[in-house]
């Protein structure tokens, strides 16, 4: 437990407890994004294949990355990760997107849709830790940079391959109240 690392936060009026639980919802849907890109990469097939697994693959190394980065605040903040994965579906914040379909061009959709659901969970992030976490703000704004990135990314690929990237605002994918 990581005493300085929790009164970092408390005493800036911060509920520690309530950004834990916030944080492993978090951690639990990075760990479905590093999977939903690791599987996606294998079995992906159709028009773009070899640029769209390229990148997935570099995608799910950066997510496993991310998982590791929450994973290391929750600790230095008192918590424990979420420890198994059957309660990832219980925790996380976006629905895992099975990549079923192995069309390269549809599972570029499913990731596009899960990182506009990633960025909508970091911003929130953000917004409750108002500033009142710092350590915590600079990985939370290092982890959506990414993901912004990682949709910027997808997002030009999908533009060469018919029908492209989805449109609209959200995050595209069923976000779990």
């Amino acid at each position: 437990m990581g005493m300085k690392g929790r009164e970092i936060a408390a005493k800036r009026g911060l509920d520690v407890d309530q950004l834990i639980k916030l944080l492993n919802k978090a951690y639990s849907d990075e760990w479905f994004a590093y999977y939903q890109y690791w599987v996606g990469a294998k079995v992906a097939e159709g028009v773009l294949f070899g640029p769209i697994v390229a990148e997935m693959t570099e995608h799910a190394k950066e997510e496993l990355h991310h998982a590791d980065r929450l994973a290391e605040r929750i600790c230095q903040l008192g918590g424990t990760p979420v420890l198994s994965p059957e309660d990832w579906y219980k925790e996380s914040n976006c629905e895992y997107l099975v990549p079923a379909n192995p069309e390269a061009a549809v599972l570029l959709q499913q990731n596009i849709a899960s990182e506009r659901c990633a960025i909508e969970v970091y911003e929130n992030l953000l917004e409750f830790i108002d500033g009142k976490d710092p350590v915590t703000e600079d990985i939370i704004h290092d982890v959506l940079a990414d993901e912004v990135d990682h949709e910027n990314d997808l997002e030009a690929l999908a533009k060469a391959i018919p029908g492209g990237a989805p449109k609209g605002k959200g995050c595209g994918c069923p976000v779990k109240k």
